[in-house]
């Protein structure tokens, strides 16, 4: 059977050593009620609720066939209900969100890591709340204050849960092109039609409610993006006195049949007339939207984290147990008829490619996640602009580029096991099958690697990259010349200053230069972002005695020597250009051999 240890002591490191977490909670009067130890509950208290109660469910939602359609009714696995209520009465889908409707308020450096435990042992259950969360958050940011106190304080409870109702089935990335029409009531509000597809937590029994935020557009909107407007459509609408009224005109036609994360409905939903309230201002729609994706899509990158810790556990587990072969030494336990495969040097390859993306996805998931807390807490206006700055810049990188290694990682541990990583019993595979959704959903890792050349680099001919790698090149100084990570980070800073400049010069002599080489580029970002915090984490460590940490010193010289090298190949693959990538005729990719 699959195991799953939170990795506790790890967490308190990044946060207390690395990022100093309570110091900067203590900075903010907002945030000064928390300190350490109550940080240390909380991930322990949810590190027992992940462990003991949605671990096993994990597997047994995946065996049974996940959740269940019957003429426009979904029922989850067994267990999951009884688990969200119990998860609901803990207070933790609002242990992020604002306190004035309910939540906990606490920082979102602490709340990833939360999140993490989660992702670890049951993603399908984890789709659930996540969505209420990142509704809530839309809600909170765009809506009236009558919609926030009709809405929050219920989605925060588990009473209510939410969705985003965006992809319609000609319309995926490109939204402009959206065809779900909102139709103006005269009381104020309006009648939507249309129909969205792969709608997450679309229709389940695990609460009273959902709460659809729904893409549209009104009569004579502009064309495009520019013409999209967001509603809030209620499953039941709500009465005055804020109880159920009548069910509104939209429900679920089916749900999909998916490689993984079967636990978690995943429906299309139809909207038929269906009454909707506008929320922000006509045609301002999706601004009011990403509030919500870009928290989704750091979450996509912890769901990567949380997918990779699961798969190293297990396959560390088993290569410690497995008995092959003989150390090329000599026999390490003579008195066993063959060593641990922990001897062969190919296992450890594998194990430590795991660990060192691990450390630093962790680190990097709470970086991005204090610069959040920095831009919400801070009252400095250029503080805030910089974390900004540097949230839109990263969010490509902790989405894609967290899922991307996250995905290589857990093959890695699968081949761990051998033929037993193939076998369904043990675990790997199912973790592989609900992990491959991270790259894709939320926008592809493709999209984001387009996002992030283009608006976040290009555009703004590198500035918003500048700026870290001047973050990065400041911290360097401050490490001990003994440390190797100090050289390491300093050439890794002049590699991507110069491959930025290229970059941004190429892609004004050639429009298919950037799309061409953007999946690198993200690639090199992210290998100069896992350099800073294994620089980070490396100082840490120095200061201490105790093995634990010594280790993460060995585990950085790993990720610079055996990791890093990879920066070489994708700067070789941009320098090769679009040429090649553009050169063939588009009747080559259907022409019959």
């Amino acid at each position: 059977m699959p195991i799953y240890n939170a990795p506790l002591k790890d967490m308190d490191f990044i946060l207390n050593d690395v990022f100093k977490a309570e110091e900067f909670w203590q900075s903010n009067e907002n945030l000064a009620h928390l300190d350490m130890a109550t940080a240390n509950a909380i991930l322990e208290e949810m590190a027992k609720f992940s462990k003991n109660v949605i671990l096993d469910l994990n597997r047994s939602a995946d065996e049974s066939g996940g959740a269940e359609f019957n003429n426009g009714v979904v029922t989850t696995p067994a267990g999951f209900k009884d688990a969200f209520n119990q998860f609901a009465r803990g207070g933790w889908i609002g242990l992020g969100a604002n306190e004035e409707w309910g939540g906990q308020g606490m920082p979102k450096m602490l709340t990833v890591l939360a999140d993490e435990m989660i992702w670890s042992t049951n993603p399908s259950f984890m789709l659930y709340p996540l969505l209420t969360v990142g509704a809530g958050m839309a809600i909170n940011d765009r809506a009236s204050q009558e919609q926030k106190e009709t809405y929050l304080p219920k989605m925060y409870t588990g009473e209510w849960s939410g969705t985003m109702c965006l992809t319609e089935p000609h319309s995926g990335t490109d939204l402009g092109i959206i065809k779900t029409k909102a139709e103006p009531n005269e009381d104020g509000s309006y009648n939507i039609t249309g129909t969205k597809i792969f709608i997450t937590s679309g229709e389940h029994d695990l609460c009273d409610n959902i709460i659809h935020l729904v893409l549209a557009k009104t009569p004579n909107a502009p064309a495009g993006s520019r013409g999209i407007s967001l509603f809030i459509v209620p499953k039941f609408l709500v009465n005055a006195d804020g109880s159920l009224g009548e069910r509104n005109a939209v429900a679920a036609g089916s749900i999909e049949h998916k490689m993984g994360i079967k636990g978690s409905s995943t429906c299309v939903m139809n909207f038929d007339g269906a009454k909707g309230f506008m929320v922000g201002k006509e045609n301002e729609g999706l601004a009011g939207m990403f509030v919500m994706m870009n928290y989704e899509r750091l979450s996509m990158g912890i769901q990567g984290v949380g997918a990779s810790e699961y798969a190293y556990q297990n396959a560390a587990q088993y290569a410690t147990d497995r008995l092959q072969g003989r150390a090329t030494t000599g026999a390490k336990s003579p008195e066993k008829p063959a060593d641990s495969i922990l001897v062969h040097g190919d296992v450890r390859r594998m194990l430590l490619n795991v660990r060192a993306n691990n450390e630093a996805s962790r680190a990097f998931a709470v970086y991005v996640g204090q610069q959040l807390d920095i831009t919400k807490y801070s009252t400095d206006a250029e503080v805030v602009r910089k974390a900004n700055d540097r949230v839109a810049l990263l969010t490509p990188i902790a989405k894609a580029y967290l899922t991307d290694t996250a995905l290589q990682a857990t093959l890695e541990a699968q081949m761990c096991f051998g033929g037993h990583g193939y076998i369904r019993e043990w675990g790997m595979e199912q973790c592989i099958r609900d992990l491959r959704i991270a790259q894709i959903y939320e926008g592809t890792n493709g999209v984001q690697a387009i996002d992030l050349i283009g608006r976040k680099t290009t555009k703004c001919a590198g500035a918003f990259i500048a700026e870290y790698i001047a973050e990065i090149r400041e911290f360097a100084t401050t490490l001990d010349d003994q440390l190797s990570i100090k050289a390491t980070t300093q050439k890794v800073c002049d590699e991507l200053e110069a491959l930025t400049t290229f970059i941004v010069e190429q892609s004004k002599l050639n429009s298919d230069f950037s799309n061409s080489v953007a999946v690198d580029y993200l690639h090199a970002v992210g290998l100069l972002s896992f350099t800073y915090m294994y620089a980070r984490i490396s100082q840490a460590a120095q200061q201490k005695t105790e093995v634990f940490f010594q280790n993460k010193l060995v585990l950085a010289q790993y990720f610079a020597a055996k990791v890093l090298p990879d920066l070489a190949a994708r700067t070789q693959r941009i320098h090769a250009g679009a040429e090649l990538v553009m050169q063939l005729p588009e009747e080559y990719f259907t022409a019959q051999a």
